[in-house]
């Protein structure tokens, strides 16, 4: 499977609980920290849910 880079661009202020405890579980929790990840159906669920504080690079 591919790898995906994923970097958090924006803050949790004002999120829900769930997307937070998905930032955590991603490896995320402040801007401007990435990870790397391998590409999977559940990866992009939760790449999903917090779409709008992410960005993902194939």
């Amino acid at each position: 499977m591919s790898a995906v880079k994923i970097s958090q661009v924006k803050s949790t202020n004002g999120t829900n609980p769930s997307q937070k405890a998905t930032l955590r579980a991603l490896g995320l929790g402040r801007i401007g920290k990435s990870v790397e990840r391998a590409d999977s159906p559940q990866l992009r669920g939760q790449l999903a849910v917090v779409s709008h504080l992410v960005e993902v690079s194939e």
